[in-house]
């Protein structure tokens, strides 16, 4: 797809191609690398890795180059890096690591709001970038992590209460105006159709126009006379709807669906809760992703700008999800295997 887009009616430019393939290549060797060091070994590193992130986030503050709005990227020439999805993988060790020591039986209230602090500490810096989608991703991982661990249902009553005025508070004070745009538009599109509904506009007709098998690869006219904006970043699963058409789409949900299942039952087979923990929230990570994305392409979520796992044009995604992967393979590898 990478591929089909860099072949546009205006120029060729394999260049984003060759970055895909480069990332790929790193990926693939972080995640073997890591599949044969035992997981137990990252688990002691939980502390220096969650540390390690928060000074990723806030030196990007402070030194990151500022694309699209959001001061989220370090720039060394032609190569930039988005230490935030790097970001969530360290937070799902951390949260497991903490969890497995702290958790008896299921999630105390220290155990909780211990938790809490940990995942504010990475969404505040990420909010100042400000980055509305990958905070967003966060705060789902950490849901996802506190549900398996056992939360009490008068504690759920409270961060829902947290919640609905954290939403109040984000909406009135932290939230750009062309992020309240962007949600407006996911309402209703057509209110501003050359604005903020034109991306959306054109993701629906990319997916449309490509009924049940597509036009064929490298014919998607959206995405190579540049109506679809971003075609191979957050747009993605619209260029797939066009060119492979619901088939080809359908085929990769199934795919997606098969990883998140697979990573689920390494967490439920293993007697150990951190390696429970972290596969269930590295599933939600990118079922998050997955969820987000194609539904922002359909309209059926608002645009902030989530790649697709390993799909889309963007390497430090793609190097963290193979990572990622790399310490579940070594779950399945070294963890034993649970009695019931």
């Amino acid at each position: 797809m990478i591929y089909s887009i860099s072949n546009d009616v205006e120029q060729v430019s394999l260049l984003q191609f060759r970055k895909q393939m480069i990332a790929v290549l790193l990926g693939l060797i972080a995640m073997v690398a890591l599949a044969f060091v035992d997981y137990r070994q990252t688990k002691s590193l939980a502390p220096v890795i969650y540390i390690a992130g928060f000074i990723l986030l806030i030196t990007v503050l402070f030194f990151g180059a500022t694309i699209r709005g959001t001061q989220g990227w370090f720039k060394f020439g032609n190569i930039t890096v988005q230490p935030v999805e790097l970001v969530k993988v360290c937070f799902a060790v951390f949260i497991a690591s903490y969890f497995a020591k702290n958790l008896h039986k299921r999630l105390q209230w220290t155990a909780f709001f211990g938790s809490l602090f940990a995942m504010l500490g990475y969404v505040v810096p990420i909010l100042l970038q400000p980055d509305f989608g990958s905070a967003m991703v966060i705060v789902g991982m950490w849901l996802i992590g506190v549900a398996f661990a056992g939360l009490r249902l008068r504690t759920w009553l409270v961060l829902i209460t947290l919640g609905a005025l954290c939403i109040g508070l984000t909406w009135n004070y932290g939230l750009q105006p062309y992020q309240k745009a962007r949600l407006i538009s996911f309402v209703d599109p057509n209110i501003d159709p050359l604005g903020s509904g034109y991306n959306v506009i054109q993701a629906q007709t990319a997916i449309g126009s490509g009924g049940w098998f597509g036009k064929g690869v490298g014919e998607g006219s959206q995405s190579r006379l540049r109506f679809l904006p971003e075609a191979s970043t957050d747009f993605m699963f619209a260029v797939m709807g066009e060119e492979l058409g619901f088939m080809g789409i359908g085929l990769i949900l199934i795919l997606f669906g098969t990883l998140l299942i697979r990573t689920v039952w390494i967490a439920y087979r293993s007697s150990d809760t951190f390696a429970g923990i972290y596969c269930v929230m590295i599933s939600g990570m990118f079922g998050l992703h997955i969820l987000i994305n194609a539904g922002m392409n359909m309209g059926i979520m608002p645009v902030t700008g989530i790649p697709l796992p390993f799909a889309s044009a963007a390497a430090s995604s793609l190097i963290a999800g193979y990572a990622a992967l790399g310490i579940v393979q070594s779950i399945s590898i070294y963890t034993q295997p649970a009695e019931r």
